[in-house]
This record gives C-alpha cells, structure tokens and sequence, in this order.
C-alpha cells in the first residue's frame, strides 16, 4: 500500500480521493487544499482518519506521504508538481500534465533523474469500452481505418479562464487517438474556434491527419445536449460509442464499401455497392476507469515501469494541442489556417 496526499480538492479532486481511498493500492493519508470551505467538505467524508493541510509543503515535510496526486490549475500545478518529485514524490497528475512542452520536459527529466514514476490522468485510456476497441483493432476487426471523429459537448458548466474548450476536451480524445494506434505520430494538425464570454474559445474543431487515417474533434461548452461520442470507420467494420448511453454504449455495424470493376463501371468510373450486414452490440463488463487507472499506476510503481499514460504520452498529446494553438493563433490573426 502506498500513501498518497491529493493535493487540490477542487472540481475533479473529490473523485481522485474517493478512489484513492476505495484503492486497494493506495491509502488516501491527507487532503491539501489552501480553501478552508474545501477541507471542509472533505471532512465531512474523511472525518478524523486522514490529515488536512493547507500548505502542500507541509506535506512534503510527512515521511510518510509516497504518492501526491496534484489536482491544481495548471500554472500553479507544475510548481507544486516540481517540488513533489524533488522530494522523491511518485506523481499522479491530473490532465494535461502541462500546458509547455519545456514544463512537462522538465518533470519528466526530473522523475527519470530520481526513478520515479508520473501518471497523468488520461482515464479514457482506461475505460473498459475503450479497451475493447482497442482490441478490436488489434485484432485487424475494423480493417483499414480511415476516419475517427468525436463529439464532446456541453453547455458550460464552466467557462474556464486558464484553457479552452480544446485543452480541457480534445485532450480526452488525443489520448485514446493515442492509444488505440500505439502513439502514432500526427502529420498535419489543423484547428478553427469561436471565442466568447472571455479570452478562451468555447467552440473548437480540432483535424488531425495520421497515416492512413484522418481524425475530427469537436469541442464545445456551448451547446445545448451533453455529449460523448466516438464514430471509428473501418474499411471492414464500424463502431459507434456513446459514453453517455446507460445501455448500447458501443455498437458494431458490419458495414462498408464493396468496389467491383467490371459490374459497377456503368459511368466509366470506379463505382461502390454498399454493404450492410449485422449489428453487434458486445456485453463488457463496466469498471471506473479512475480507480483502473489508479491500479495501473501501482503496478508501474511496483513493477518500475512507465506508465501507459506517462510523460512520453503526455508529451504526443501536447504537442498536437501546441500546434492546434498555433492554428487558433494564425486565425485569430486572421492569417489563411
């Protein structure tokens, strides 16, 4: 068992320290938050059986203390990151591990320099759904894959200030983009955004072009149904997967474009018949993917092996979000995207 500290008990914090204590890995030592009215609430769950602090370099002072998960905006985050592996802290990192690339260049140099191990919090990765289609592709199921498209939508709840609608929404995607194709790299990234009610884009369009397939990701805190989809289109089979959907999550359409010469050349064209056969909706088996991910991170700590979603991951994802950012900035210029 490993002490862990959640260090930020803010909008996603609550969840890491639910699963940290419900872990069989991990024991959930303390709570640091600089919010009294947060601490607050977390002791009304925790009660007297685990710390609270207020300073995160009072937790770096406990012995004790083997793991932080650092769940902070991200300026503030690397400071307090940075000085969680100096003091020989293996790292859970809430997303994005960064925002610069020199920034997550640096955590990762540091965790190399002391063996430690950082885990960022790219929990689709582990989503039992996601892992089955990762199956699938494996396996060669799909065939020859040409386009994956995704749709994350919402109406706020929150306008954030530090990042936009990509940052905190494409990043999700990247990461399965970057993990069904064994991080793949990406060989055009193309983005556009609407910009309102602040500085941030609240809307954007993220195109990805890899070899052999192109990606399409919608982000959006302006819209009125919440949703989490994902469309992966095979030359042998299609898959349609709704997060969202209580049942039916994931449906298997054996659906595609049968080309033959000699029967449909009637226009002197190479011509398609299209073909439908069977629809296949999988029994798998639900599991948090927070609490899986958290499992892994253990057994990388144990094992002394990188995680899936470490820095090197990490570092893929952001630097498709780093050129996106510079496509904005072109269009915001005004210059041809």
């Amino acid at each position: 068992m490993y002490n862990a500290v959640l260090i930020g008990y803010g909008y996603w914090g609550p969840n890491i320290a639910k699963n940290l204590d419900l872990s069989g890995d991990f024991t959930l030592r303390g709570v640091c938050d600089v919010d009294e009215a947060k601490l607050a609430k977390a002791r009304e769950l925790y009660g007297d059986r685990i710390r609270y602090y207020r300073d995160y370099r009072e937790v770096l002072k406990d012995d004790a203390v083997d793991v932080c998960a650092v769940a902070l905006r991200n300026d503030i985050g690397q400071t307090v990151a940075r000085a969680a592996l100096d003091s020989g802290r293996h790292l859970f990192m809430e997303k994005p591990m960064a925002v610069r690339m020199d920034d997550a260049t640096t955590l990762k140099r540091m965790a190399d320099d002391k063996r430690l191990i950082v885990h960022v919090d790219h929990i689709l990765v582990y989503n039992s759904f996601i892992r089955y289609i990762k199956g699938m592709i494996d396996r060669g199921e799909l065939g020859d894959v040409i386009s994956f498209e995704s749709n994350r939508a919402n109406l706020g709840p929150h306008i954030k200030q530090d990042m936009n609608a990509m940052w905190d929404l494409a990043v999700h995607d990247l990461a399965i983009i970057d993990y069904l194709y064994d991080g793949r790299e990406a060989l055009m990234v193309g983005c556009v955004g609407e910009r309102r009610f602040g500085k941030q884009e609240i809307l954007t369009y993220l195109s990805v072009k890899y070899d052999g397939f192109v990606a399409m990701v919608k982000s959006s805190w302006f819209s009125p149904m919440k949703e989490r989809s994902i469309v992966i289109s095979g030359t042998k089979k299609m898959i349609v997967f709704d997060d969202l959907k209580e049942t039916e999550k994931l449906v298997i359409y054996d659906k595609g474009l049968d080309f033959d010469g000699e029967v449909f050349n009637e226009y002197g064209v190479y011509e398609a018949r299209v073909r439908t056969g069977d629809i296949y909706i999988p029994y798998i088996e639900r599991q948090d993917a927070l609490l899986a991910g958290l499992t892994e991170f253990a057994k990388c700590i144990r094992e002394g092996r990188p995680s899936p979603t470490g820095p090197d991951q990490a570092m893929r994802v952001l630097s498709i979000l780093n050129r996106a950012d510079d496509r904005l900035a072109e269009m915001r210029r005004g210059e041809p995207v």
